[in-house]
């Protein structure tokens, strides 16, 4: 059967340009006859799931040791105020290096230090619970690094991010059990107790396993203020100390482990 045949018993009717051939004419006949039985296989697009949107893992320690969104970093000179009594509770303040001494000051203007804080501690929490001013006032003796955490990023993030939040209750539930102790050892303990427990938590045993550790330089007189006795008596007991080489005393202070025996002596 010749091309026209074809084209005929298809029901097609072709008038060839007059520039094509009738043979080409065929050709691309047949091929768009052909093309058009085929079937084309399109790949079904890839579903996306909540794994492809993960966020970064929460790293707690880059978190404390930088600034950022609804974070500064604030440094202080040794006897430069870090917050007043009375000041308004915005922030939360987290200590990178340095130390922070906090005291109060009664209506008669006697004043009292609370406590000594270094890194790792934080201060300032009480904006959490509602505190509209700082209760206490804060003082850097060393050279110290703070970093300032807006209230509502703290917020944010304590709801946010679990690993950080096990974190700040664990720091709440240790400092909540060392004002217990504080407590018994003001009410049931010698001075002499309680200068040596000053001095071992100064030097923070029991978070490092350092024979001996170097005290921030603190004033006999801090030193009562906290112990809650005359500065004659400090002298005294840190003079015994040094006898017995529980500590070394020339300025600063090198606070050996075996001091603990003072405090654990009945």
């Amino acid at each position: 059967m010749d091309e026209k045949g074809v084209t005929q018993e298809l029901g097609i009717v072709t008038r060839w340009p007059c520039n094509i051939a009738p043979v080409r004419g065929f050709e691309l006949l047949y091929g768009m006859v052909h093309n058009a039985d085929r079937r084309v296989s399109v790949k079904p697009s890839r579903s996306f799931t909540k794994a492809d949107f993960k966020s970064p893992v929460f790293d707690v320690t880059s978190f404390l040791d930088s600034a950022g969104l609804g974070r500064k970093l604030n440094k202080f000179r040794k006897k430069e105020t870090v917050f007043s009594q009375g000041d308004p509770a915005k922030s939360v303040m987290y200590i990178q290096e340095g130390s922070v001494r906090l005291t109060v000051v009664n209506e008669r203007g006697k004043e009292a230090v609370v406590a000594i804080l270094g890194p790792g501690d934080f201060l300032g929490e009480g904006c959490l619970t509602g505190q509209s001013k700082c209760m206490a006032t804060a003082t850097a003796i060393a050279p110290t690094a703070v970093l300032v955490i807006e209230k509502d990023e703290m917020i944010r993030v304590l709801h946010s991010e679990h690993k950080f939040s096990d974190r700040f209750i664990a720091y709440m539930l240790g400092r909540n059990i060392r004002v217990e102790e504080d407590l018994v050892d003001q009410l049931f303990n010698s001075s002499e107790k309680r200068l040596a427990r000053t001095l071992l938590l100064l030097a923070r045993y029991g978070k490092q396993d350092k024979p001996e550790t170097i005290v921030a330089k603190i004033s006999q007189e801090m030193l009562a203020e906290m112990v809650g006795t005359t500065r004659s008596r400090v002298n005294f007991f840190m003079n015994k100390f040094r006898k017995l080489g529980f500590i070394k005393y020339n300025g600063e202070i090198h606070v050996n482990k075996s001091l603990l025996s003072v405090v654990l002596h009945d």
